[in-house]
């Protein structure tokens, strides 16, 4: 098991001098409602939204709170809105080697850990990696030590020509899965970190997959979701990838965390990955 602390450079909210009033307009264009039906489901009207996005009226901390709760705002974010209105975060940042998140700390590595012999990790917001389990260490062998200097990220080791991508055998496919994931959090996020990051990793050069040979399965296996198809000491392994986050999250920290769990996607997968660890 390998784990790391995490402190405040997580992914920065959003500016808070832009005003509350632009901000929540740019939440509410974004999740595509009109002003009244934001109103309607935040029992309130939509000259009182109207007022609020032009800033001719002051929203309560409440008032605050259920939009964002309404437009899907990330805890974050919502600490964000309340700042550019005038009111103190509602949301603690706690660091994950806090004391008062060892339940939380304990319960996720002994997670990932029952989970071996299958791959699994812990990743924060930037897919800085927070945990790993047996089964991600063995994937990264031979991977170089610069790469493998905390704070490992997720994405980089994935992605980079030094790192896993040589190994992947549909690395096309599982970049493009991946860059349109970011892409996504990008655009729900608004992160100049991720933004970063992910011009990095898009940056990186692709080389060919290799060609197939006798250590690919004998027929193909009808995967139900695209697979990562990644060698190792000669053997093709086939993984779903599989990510969760916590269900209404009171902390940024804990909101911003996500477990990736790898599930075999083949029966040769499974029987290599228990021999192994045998």
């Amino acid at each position: 098991m390998t784990a790391a602390a995490t402190g405040t450079n997580a992914v920065p909210a959003a500016p808070a001098d832009l005003g509350v009033g632009p901000l929540l307009r740019a939440w509410r264009e974004r999740r595509r409602m009109s002003q009244l039906e934001l109103a309607l489901s935040a029992d309130s009207s939509a000259r009182h939204i109207s007022f609020v996005e032009t800033g001719r009226s002051r929203p309560s901390e409440e008032m605050v709170l259920r939009l964002a709760e309404r437009l899907d705002v990330p805890v974050r974010e919502r600490n964000a809105l309340l700042l550019a209105a005038g009111y103190a975060p509602h949301y603690p940042q706690t660091p994950l080697d806090d004391p008062a998140l060892d339940a939380l700390r304990s319960g996720l590595e002994r997670l990932i850990r029952g989970y071996e012999p299958y791959p699994a990790l812990i990743m924060d917001a930037r897919y800085d990696v927070m945990a790993a389990n047996r089964g991600i260490t063995m994937l990264l062998d031979g991977v170089p030590e610069s790469l493998l200097t905390p704070p490992l990220n997720a994405m980089r080791l994935t992605l980079h020509p030094q790192g896993l991508a040589p190994r992947i055998r549909n690395l096309r496919e599982w970049r493009g899965h991946l860059l349109a994931q970011m892409e996504r959090q990008i655009a729900l996020y608004r992160s100049a970190p991720l933004r970063e990051l992910y011009d990095e990793v898009a940056a990186y050069p692709v080389a060919d997959s290799p060609c197939p040979d006798a250590a690919d399965p004998a027929e193909d296996v009808p995967y139900f979701a695209l697979p990562m198809r990644i060698e190792h000491e000669g053997r093709v392994l086939s993984f779903i990838s599989s990510v969760s986050t916590f269900n209404t999250p009171m902390d940024v920290t804990v909101a911003e965390l996500a477990i990736e769990t790898f599930l075999p996607a083949d029966p040769a997968t499974v029987k290599y990955l228990h021999m192994t660890a045998s």
